[in-house]
């Protein structure tokens, strides 16, 4: 066990947040904490990291074991560059590698016994510089960097310039590189777009620590955690498995706990009107039946109502009017920044009824192509046109719809006058504003809440044709599963851009790609659309340039080719793979040879030839370090 929490309370203003939480984390455990926003979630990491005083309970961490902590946001102040805050954490190899050339130097200038003495403690020190992997640092910082996915170009930026959530991926970087015993995430996919976030769920599946997340990512969720633990009225209660497994498991407990729940409630209310029954007797025999009764029910453990879940809101959409078929069409769409060009020549077509999501890496454009679609950002050239009956709803992240000196209620109430009170309050509570907080004023929001209140707004609004900026950002699980809930029922259009898998897995019919300025499109949700880039990256690169008479093969034949070009491309894989393991066999028993020899007294003191040997062992790891990074890339 690396991790005790045992009986963590806390109380803010005397409103207790946890109360006599308690669970363990084992040595390679991958675990994440759930619950709605503000269940005490952050609150009980600060805790466990130190940052936060509990009013009660042990947090207890393994002697000897180290712990990283990220938090959700980062002040980062550093005139670093990004590559030289990463290398950074390699200090002790650096040194270590510095001192490994003073000592080659010093080799040429001395003999006897000094000589002998200064070998044996190059060898100790080449030894450990290899177990701690002191060849391939630089080739682990830059593959780190691109993982979380800064450019080459951007190595050289320096930390103060960085935006904040470029500072978290700096910081985060700087984490999985020190490599603690227990890594501590808060949130991590935040600021990370697709290819970086199943690149952070590659290394820490592959992790050799332990892992505690925070985390509205269901679907990093199903693919990281062997443990959920939920923190639900102030209390936790652990969960083996992913989030999906907890969520079947948690709806059957609630659904228990609400059946004893009602049955218990029945049975107090049969003995209450019996108890009266009695009493209305007015004998003295009844009155002590009645008497001995109502001693039977005040010594009854009462149970707590099981929190509801809020999912039994029904968030209903209902376009003012059905559009025409052809909803959006889109042709020769160009757009640049200076000297950034995001895209050139883009076609969009988009039908009734269809949901579509925009998908790729940060900075392709994809809130340009929204933003242009609304008149917000201009196009450099290209044509866009809207159907027959198009009535936009727009959600985007600067929040334009809102007028910042109303309250929450009057927001809705002045927006849509036909609404009950009752109905106002629903969707507000829907996206977590409840009792007092829908009298706040709308400039005192944070950014977060300002986003639900907007996507609530929107929600109600009549358009037959949502177009959403990153909608689930802030919302926790339940709020998004309401709002898929809503898309799904929605008989209008949408078009959107989001990076939650599990949503889009959820509510898309199409996905479209922007990659390299142009879009690609797939029929199917976001598993269909892994399952076919799977299949075209296992087919040859000559595909691309197909001519237009190879395009006319049938689907069928496409398909059995597409088929045997996969099977074709993965027998390659096992002989590279099988290549590969003979060329590290080989280079590791040329390096025994050469450890061999230098233990050699005839060589301890032939200075010439020992540089030579060290010479040999310095690129044979240097090739060895790449062959295992081939290696386990063809393994995966």
């Amino acid at each position: 066990m690396i991790l005790s929490c045992q009986n963590i309370s806390k109380s803010f203003n005397e409103q207790p947040v946890l109360s006599n939480v308690s669970f363990h984390i084992e040595d390679y455990d991958k675990a994440a904490v759930v619950g709605i926003n503000g269940a005490g979630k952050t609150t009980l990491l600060r805790i466990i990291v130190g940052h936060l005083q509990a009013d009660d309970g042990i947090v207890t961490l393994s002697k000897d074991k180290s712990l990283g902590y990220l938090a959700q946001n980062q002040d980062v102040d550093s005139e670093n560059t990004i590559y030289d805050e990463l290398l950074s954490v390699k200090a002790d190899l650096i040194s270590m590698e510095q001192k490994i050339r003073e000592m080659e130097h010093k080799m040429k200038l001395v003999s006897g016994t000094e000589l002998e003495a200064l070998m044996d403690s190059y060898a100790r020190l080449t030894h450990s510089f290899e177990l701690s992997n002191g060849y391939a640092y630089k080739s682990e910082v830059v593959g780190v960097l691109k993982g979380l996915g800064f450019e080459e170009a951007e190595f050289s930026k320096k930390i103060s310039t960085l935006s904040g959530g470029q500072k978290t991926r700096v910081a985060l970087g700087r984490l999985l590189l020190l490599k603690p015993d227990l890594i501590i995430l808060d949130e991590p996919t935040n600021h990370l777009d697709l290819n970086s976030i199943m690149w952070l769920e590659t290394y820490l599946l592959n992790y050799k620590g332990a892992v505690l997340i925070v985390s509205h990512d269901r679907y990093f969720l199903d693919r990281i955690a062997g443990k959920i633990i939920e923190i639900d009225q102030t209390k936790a209660v652990s969960f083996t498995g992913n989030y999906s497994d907890y969520a079947i498991k948690k709806e059957q407990l609630r659904a228990a706990a609400m059946n004893a729940y009602l049955k218990q409630q029945q049975e107090i209310r049969h003995q209450e009107e019996v108890i009266e029954k009695l009493k209305s007797f007015n004998r003295e025999k009844s009155i002590k039946r009645a008497e001995s009764r109502e001693k039977m029910l005040s010594k009854i453990e009462v149970l707590d109502k099981p929190t509801l879940a809020r999912t039994d809101i029904h968030m209903t959409l209902i376009p003012r009017c059905t559009s025409g078929n052809d909803v959006l069409h889109i042709e020769g769409l160009s757009k640049s920044f200076g000297s950034q060009t995001l895209f050139t020549d883009m076609e969009m077509d988009i039908k009734r009824g269809e949901h579509v999501a925009i998908i790729g890496d940060n900075g392709t454009g994809k809130t340009t192509i929204l933003k242009i679609i609304n008149d917000l950002v201009p196009a450099d050239k290209g044509q866009i046109l809207l159907g027959t009956n198009v009535h936009i709803g727009y959600y985007d992240q600067e929040h334009h719809v809102l007028h910042m000196d109303k309250t929450l209620f009057d927001e809705i109430s002045d927006a849509y006058p036909y609404l009950s009170n009752t109905e106002i309050r629903n969707t507000l509570a829907a996206f977590l504003f409840t009792g007092d907080d829908v009298f706040k004023r709308i400039d005192n929001l944070s950014g977060g809440e300002r986003g639900r209140m907007s996507l609530a707004k929107l929600m109600l609004s009549e358009s037959n044709f949502l177009i959403l900026d990153e909608p689930t950002n802030h919302l926790d699980i339940t709020s998004k599963e309401i709002l898929e809930d809503a898309l799904n029922a929605y008989e209008g259009t949408v078009l959107y851009v989001s990076h939650d898998r599990y949503f889009i897995n959820r509510t898309a019919s199409r996905i479209l790609e922007l990659s390299g300025g142009k879009l690609t499109s797939y029929l199917g949700n976001y598993d269909y659309y892994l399952e076919k880039k799977t299949a075209l990256s296992a087919s040859s690169p000559l595909s691309t340039t197909c001519s237009k008479k190879e395009e006319a093969v049938s689907e069928t034949k496409l398909n059995w080719q597409t088929q045997k070009e996969a099977q074709a491309r993965q027998r390659k894989k096992e002989n590279d793979l099988k290549k590969c393991e003979e060329a590290i066999s080989s280079l590791e028993g040329k390096l025994a040879k050469i450890e061999a020899a230098m233990t050699l007294p005839e060589v301890a003191t032939d200075v010439a030839k020992l540089q030579e040997l060290t010479k040999n062992q310095n690129e044979i790891n240097t090739q060895l370090a790449l062959l295992y990074d081939q290696w386990e890339t063809l393994a995966e």
